[in-house]
């Protein structure tokens, strides 16, 4: 951790982002077991495409720098993946963008983050597990009762989407399509049976999500997941940001446009199972890994909550804009 703070001294101002391959969810990260080295701390990530492949960029004053062309020219051998760096920690590469900014010759190492095109910004986890109703407004707005324990489902990593993305709506299967803005929560330690007051200390970072969803194929029977992991439904970023930058993560202000008009406007403090809480209560259950991701549920405004008579479903042509403080703006496009 000493070194983190070397690197924000330097003018980091904690940035730095990570992929695989461009394959959305595609890769070789899930499942392997590398020795972790402490994690990068006042970092923000980033996954951009390039020549086919996931890029691993780190924000800084100067641009996007591109970890994987900075390794090349200073010859250090780092995690240029986001899978890499999750699972193993940052080995060197807080050094790495310390030395790249204090370099006159690694200008071209920084990208124009406006010419970017973004991957998710996390892009093979194991699980992708969702909360639902996890907002006490959101509930009520659904006529559901507040659940007394987590309501936890998954979606596959085929959902998985990024900032600037596109979603292909399955009209020819469906025709009632949701927003949900979501704090998405990404693990960095091996965590089975911890305790609610050890739960954030596994936690890597935190970024923006949207748990897209088909409401009629979400009914069609009694579970959600036909609803919730058709290709593109998950889509995460623009940026990764480490936890030590996010000290609270239950008291952050989300919101979600769509085409300019605001839908959604709450904050993560409505949850009613906060994270540290969500965290401890599936590794009673299972193994949670890093890697592994959250989406920790939804507020109120959603379309599904609306009288019958106002639910206008989204369609082609929508643009749609998830935000939350600190974490950054995501958007994306149904076609």
């Amino acid at each position: 951790m000493k070194i983190a703070g070397a690197a924000i001294a330097a003018g980091l101002e904690g940035n730095v982002l990570k992929g695989g391959t461009a394959d959305a969810g595609a890769g070789p990260g899930a499942g392997v077991t590398v020795p972790q080295d402490e994690m990068p701390i006042g970092m923000t990530f980033l996954t951009f495409r390039k020549k086919g492949e996931y890029g691993l960029g780190v924000k800084t004053d100067k641009g996007i720098l591109d970890a994987g062309a900075a390794s090349r020219m200073f010859k250090k051998e780092v995690p240029t993946t986001i899978d890499d760096v999750i699972r193993g920690g940052d080995r060197e590469l807080t050094a790495l963008v310390r030395t790249a900014l204090d370099s006159d010759k690694a200008k071209r190492l920084f990208l124009d983050e406006s010419r970017i095109e973004f991957g998710p910004c996390v892009t093979n986890p194991e699980k992708i597990l969702v909360l639902g109703f996890n907002y006490r407004k959101h509930a009520i707005e659904t006529n559901t009762p507040i659940p007394a324990s987590p309501v936890l489902f998954t979606k596959c990593n085929n959902a998985l989407n990024g900032h600037n993305g596109v979603i292909k709506l399955p009209t020819h299967v469906a025709t009632q399509f949701d927003y949900e803005a979501e704090l998405v929560v990404v693990m960095g330690k091996t965590a089975y049976r911890v305790s609610e007051a050890d739960a954030l200390s596994h936690v890597f970072g935190y970024c923006t999500g949207n748990d897209f969803s088909a409401r009629d194929l979400q009914r069609k029977t009694s579970q959600f997941l036909l609803g919730k992991t058709c290709d593109g439904f998950a889509p995460i970023g623009p940026y990764l940001v480490t936890a030590d930058q996010i000290p609270d993560p239950n008291a952050l202000k989300l919101e979600c446009y769509v085409n300019g008009e605001r839908r959604q406007s709450s904050n993560t403090s409505d949850m009613i199972f906060n994270v540290k809480t969500i965290i401890s209560y599936a590794s009673q259950h299972f193994t949670l890994k890093p890697g592994d991701i959250f989406f920790t549920g939804t507020p109120e405004g959603v379309i599904n909550g609306m009288p019958k008579e106002k639910q206008v479903w989204l369609k082609g042509g929508d643009q749609l804009t998830t935000v939350i403080d600190k974490l950054g703006e995501l958007k994306f496009a149904l076609v």
